[in-house]
């Protein structure tokens, strides 16, 4: 029986805040120890992490990010429930909760990892660098200026090109359904160590993914006259300025999901959930 749960929850869903209260209640009763946080309220989930065992997140795919961003370095299992609109990352429906949370606190589940990335960002204003990590994207776009950017690409220390765009996404495979399918490219088995690279709104350029072995090494170089932007999983973001360099690779960290379905679910639910049906 787990001793510790925390669940995070989208704080302007009501019905993820009247779930995450009854869901304490429930679990309280059984002798374990429960903590609730909005998910957006980061450092302070953060801090309650330590000694964990499962944390519970309320809400849809853009929550399970929240909950990525307080587990990361540590390896505290999350399990999605999903109540928005698509549920790739996310396991339990609203209906199947109950049940399967038992299962789960029996010691039922299997342990789904994936990859993340992680970004060193250099800039003239930060010293040292900064070091984030994403589990669906890294992401450098214009800022409130409507104007391309231009970011210089390589791989592996060689040049692969300068794109003149609106912008410019590294993706994992987790990714790959997300932001980066919305550009145009393809996605890859939700497993694979392997990430992509590819312009947003390229203008003069080929509009081409390219898709990275899990060693690859990639650095980003920022040209621009007004402020871009780098955004991370959609939700940490910071202004870049001309000069700024993003180093990016495929984290030693990873994230892990707890799964009552069975693995071969994501090809059998792919189109329902590209088109936000569960």
């Amino acid at each position: 029986m787990l001793k510790k749960i925390g669940i995070l929850y989208h704080p302007m869903n009501q019905s993820a805040g009247k779930l995450a209260e009854k869901l304490q209640k429930a679990l309280t009763g059984k002798g374990i120890s429960v903590w609730l946080c909005s998910s957006w309220d980061g450092e302070s989930a953060r801090m309650k992490t330590d000694g964990t065992e499962l944390i519970l997140s309320i809400g849809g795919d853009g929550t399970i990010l929240r909950a990525a961003q307080a587990v990361i370095p540590g390896k505290t299992p999350i399990t999605g429930i999903n109540l928005g609109n698509l549920g790739f990352m996310t396991e339990l429906s609203l209906t199947e909760t109950e049940d399967e949370l038992n299962h789960i606190l029996a010691g039922g589940g299997w342990i789904d990892e994936r990859s993340l990335l992680e970004a060193a960002v250099s800039t003239a204003e930060s010293s040292p660098r900064k070091t984030f990590y994403a589990l669906n994207d890294v992401v450098i776009a214009r800022g409130p200026v409507a104007r391309v950017i231009y970011v210089t690409a390589g791989i592996d220390g060689e040049l692969l090109t300068t794109y003149k765009a609106d912008g410019v996404i590294v993706a994992t495979a987790t990714g790959s359904t997300g932001y980066a399918l919305a550009a145009g490219g393809p996605i890859l088995p939700p497993h694979s160590k392997d990430f992509l690279i590819l312009p947003i709104v390229p203008l003069l350029n080929a509009k081409y993914c390219v898709v990275l072995p899990s060693d690859s090494k990639v650095q980003l170089s920022v040209q621009t006259v007004h402020p871009a932007t780098l955004s991370i999983d959609g939700h940490t973001n910071l202004p870049l300025n001309s000069g700024a360099v993003i180093s990016i690779r495929r984290s030693r960290h990873k994230i892990r999901f707890l799964r009552i379905h069975p693995q071969s679910s994501f090809y059998s639910t792919l189109e329902k959930r590209l088109k936000g049906k569960q």
